[in-house]
């Protein structure tokens, strides 16, 4: 019992200190902000100017700032109404201060009305477009304290699936709100760093969060891949109206409207507000889309410098549906405690001459090449636009040489806080620059008993899973599953259902494979990355029950990886049956229902017993090197089950012998194989991203170089062996451009040769991704959509290119609703040429991104201009990448 009263003494005291600190001290400015016609004003700027810091209202209007005792000067905005600024005198008790705003009233400029004259907007935006990187370079570095606060509710789900998410606790349209704390710092040229101090959460965003807005600024080219209206290219995607100007804070805004040229994704349209003669953001209101979704985008911005003008207010919101489901979320990012670093360079404010309206002043600074651009800026009083642009694009580029890692694009770290899941109320009471609406408060009380129930769910869960992943199920032998033993060692299955299937040499067959794993990592010198070293096993086996054949490998293979580069050497061996294109054309599944259900074995098998060495360096990102040496005995295969659902007379299975221009029937018989390969993959230019200290390769960013070659050796078998003996050597490339509005192309080009052709056997023949059903491959650049599998496999010379072109804007896509709705048209021509094949050339089009997943082409092939054969295929959306572990 005693134990019990001094327990209780100490939370009286702790609680009455609690409230001397919160209460006793507690001072500064509260009120509400309504428009002159009595409606609240969400989001509001409340902005202290003697401290160059404020808050945002919430949802009702309302606003509260903790201050100490002293006079300030509290200027108030929202887009679309006048501002108010008023000087309030805190003392030691909280002051109400209460905000009326009236609508903006906008002077237009006098403009003489003469045949060409054209609209004021083009001539501030072209200033402000070539001020943009200026803005962009003149804060060196900056930090601030992000506030941000997410509300977001499930308005709409499938009716199979509402019971479902009842009984988790998620109920349509109630909200569930987040928030967070982190300190933000931004160094040129793009290195980012966060750091999360606090966050209290509970549901789910779906994956709506602002950060790639946050993290990035109106005045780069692109935001989130969304083209900027102060992008050097602007004037090509939008259209620019002036609406009017007004005088506030000792500046002159005009407010300019922005409509894109073509409505669809990744563009703008709404509202940006320009500074004059700074030709700096004052504000901006905007919409735009992304798959489908609508995101809004609204952003304040405030003087942190003279000068220089930063968003202290951010709104986001993000609605859409997708398959039933449908959703609404909203965002709001209060940046405050700016700290801001100025380029020395990019003191001097130029004044910026339009040479297409104004009359260029002869002591006008004109850029020089053959001086330093750094010399040239300070300098800079006066220049036009065009001069200026050059000069700010030289200074950068005379930056960048300067940089350690000129191939880094960009830089993120991101790191928690090990006290941010753990503050208190108290905590986030003193800390929360937004008052919490009655709604929100009820919602984090829901949430908070909703997740000491999900804890324990999660705790349950958690050793039911440890305890699984020692135990063997049954079921993990088709679906997949990993065994750990401690110390690096692991062990497990790999999908084996998708082993099931059936081909005509085997009937129907099964598989099973697996892995053992030994691992050893170690911390490298810069404690982000690690020195790994591995051994893995991989035996696998198959069975045909048509054939009553089994067919076994072992894969043994050591790999060492140290950051960006890698060494594996491995020996594989066994007996087993293969595709004659190693690149396996047709999944077994798609074979499998081809032939159970059409009668159609597209499938073409051949047995070898074999000894395969090989090895693997990436130098880098941008070079690896391959090399492998292999000892085959390979056999023909014959058909050894003729069932199928398909009954009718007309149709049969044919041979398992491919069908071919070159081809004679020594192609296919029983004989040895020495083969050694080797090739080289480049990537010049690569560039780089940095996450938390990893360096990642941007793959989009450079070209692929491919060279490789690969030679039959028939020297050490008995003499009269049948045996391979020939020398193919191959080049090839393959990029993505994007060419901002106009659309994207994909291309893959290859060349190659057989320099010696003495003796070359089927499976050594080169061979082209060909397809013949009416799914279509992964990659858009990677396959043929209509060729014959091995029609012109080839001994000789050959030339292959597939070439892909997504058009922003094209037929149906003319509709904004269908480019709303992310749906993209594709253009794709491919062509083949070999030395005994005719010009094989393939034309077709494509609806991408349907209901943001699928992919549907029609197309035709053609050879020497005759009509061959067309259809349609069906696919993945192309911005889907799709990775099979095997």
């Amino acid at each position: 019992m005693q134990k019990y009263h001094k327990t209780l003494f100490v939370i009286l005291i702790f609680g009455f200190l609690q409230f001397l600190f919160f209460e006793g001290n507690a001072q500064g400015i509260r009120g509400k902000v309504t428009s002159d016609s009595g409606e609240s004003m969400a989001f509001a700027s409340v902005y202290i100017r003697n401290l160059a810091d404020g808050v945002p209202t919430n949802q009702n209007g309302e606003y509260e700032f903790g201050l100490k005792a002293g006079f300030y000067d509290v200027l108030v905005q929202h887009m679309g109404y006048t501002s108010v600024l008023k000087t309030v005198e805190v003392g030691t008790n909280w002051v109400e201060l209460n905000f009326v705003l009236a609508q903006q009233v906008y002077a237009l400029q006098e403009v003489i009305v003469k045949s060409g004259q054209e609209d004021p907007a083009l001539t501030i935006m072209r200033k402000a477009i070539s001020k943009a990187k200026f803005h962009r370079l003149q804060v060196q570095e900056y930090s601030m304290m992000v506030y941000l606060k997410g509300t977001g509710q499930l308005t709409n789900a499938p009716f199979f699936v509402k019971k479902e998410l009842k009984k988790e606790g998620v109920k349509l349209n109630e909200a569930y709100t987040t928030e967070s704390v982190s300190k933000i710092k931004f160094s040129q040229p793009n290195k980012v760093e966060e750091e999360v101090i606090s966050i209290r959460t509970n549901g789910d965003n779906n994956q709506t969060s602002p950060a790639p807005f946050l993290a990035t600024s109106f005045y780069n080219d692109k935001i989130n891949d969304a083209i900027s209206p102060l992008s050097p290219s602007a004037f090509a995607y939008y259209k620019f109206k002036y609406e009017g100007s007004f005088f506030e804070d000792g500046v002159m805004v005009s407010k300019i409207r922005v409509s894109p040229r073509s409505k669809g994704e990744r563009v703008f349209d709404g509202h940006i507000y320009i500074i004059e003669d700074i030709w700096a953001i004052h504000s901006l209101d905007f919409t735009t889309s992304l798959l489908g979704f609508d995101i809004g985008v609204k952003q304040l911005y405030a003087p942190v410098a003279e000068n220089v003008w930063m968003p202290t207010t951010h709104t986001y919101t993000f609605g859409g549906k997708f398959f039933g489901f449908a959703g609404e979320y909203k965002y709001l990012a209060s940046t405050r405690d700016y700290k801001i670093t100025l380029n020395p360079d990019l003191l001097v404010e130029t004044k910026i001459i339009d040479e297409k309206v104004d009359e260029v002043p002869k002591d006008a600074n004109a850029f020089n090449k053959s001086i330093s651009a750094l010399e040239q800026m300070g300098q800079a009083d006066k220049m036009t636009r065009k001069d200026f642009r050059k000069l700010v694009n030289e200074y950068e580029k005379e930056a960048l040489k300067e940089r350690e890692e000129i191939e880094v694009v960009s830089e993120r770290s991101y790191k928690i806080d090990s006290l941010a899941k753990k503050r208190d109320l108290s905590y986030w009471n003193s800390i929360r620059p937004i008052k919490l609406t009655e709604a929100e408060i009820k919602g984090y009380q829901r949430d908070d008993s909703l997740a000491v129930v999900e804890a324990a769910k999660v705790s349950d869960q958690d050793s039911t899973v440890q305890k699984a992943k020692r135990n063997l199920k049954f079921l993990e032998i088709l679906t997949g599953g990993t065994y750990y033993f401690g110390k690096g060692k692991s062990a497990g299955f790999h999908p084996n259902i998708a082993k099931m299937s059936f081909n005509t040499v085997e009937g129907y067959k099964i598989g099973l494979s697996g892995y053992y794993r030994i691992e050893k990592s170690t911390k490298m010198a810069d404690s982000v990355t690690n020195h790994v070293r591995s051994w893995n096993f991989r035996p696998e086996v198959r069975y045909g029950f048509a054939s009553k054949q089994t067919y076994g490998t072992l894969d043994v293979r050591r790999s060492i990886t140290k950051a960006q580069s890698s060494q594996t050497i491995g020996l594989t061996g066994g007996s087993y049956i293969y595709q004659f294109n190693g690149d396996n054309p047709i999944s077994e599944q798609v074979n499998a229902i081809y032939s159970v259900w059409f009668r159609q074995n597209y499938m073409k098998l051949y047995e070898q017993d074999f000894l395969k060495l090989y090895y693997a360096q990436r130098v880098s990102d941008a070079f690896t090197y391959r090399s492998n040496f292999t000892l085959a005995n390979r056999r023909e295969l014959e058909n050894n089950s003729n069932f199928s659902f398909y009954k009718k007379p007309e149709r049969d299975y044919t041979a398992n012998v491919p069908e071919n221009v070159e081809a004679g029937p020594t192609a296919f018989q029983d004989h040895k194989a020495m083969v050694w390969q080797t090739s080289v993959e480049w990537r010049p230019g690569l560039k780089y991203s940095i996450r938390n200290g990893r360096k990642s390769p941007i793959f989009s960013s450079a070209p692929l170089i491919n060279l490789s070659y690969k030679k039959g050796i028939n020297g050490i078998f008995d003499a009269g062996a049948s045996a391979a003996k020939f020398d193919l050597v191959e080049a090839g490339i393959e990029h993505v451009f994007n060419f901002g509005v106009s659309g994207k192309l994909d291309f893959n080009i290859n060349a190659g040769t057989f320099i010696n052709n003495d003796q070359v056997y089927f499976a050594d023949y080169k061979h082209f991704g060909g397809n013949r059903t009416i799914f279509a491959n992964m990659g858009v650049a990677s396959n043929y959509r209509f060729l014959d599998y091995y029609q012109y496999s080839t001994q000789s010379q050959y030339i292959s290119s597939i070439v892909h072109y997504q058009f922003r804007k094209f037929l149906l896509t003319q509709l904004p609703m269908l480019r709303f709705s992310g749906v993209r048209e594709n253009l794709f021509l491919n062509y083949l040429k070999t030395q005994n094949s005719p010009h094989y050339v393939e034309l077709g089009y494509s609806l991408d991104n349907l209901f943001r997943i699928f992919r549907v082409e029609i197309g035709a092939g053609f050879e020497n201009g005759n009509y061959s054969r067309g259809g349609v295929r069906f696919g993945v959306a192309s911005f889907i990448n799709i990775g099979f572990d095997n």
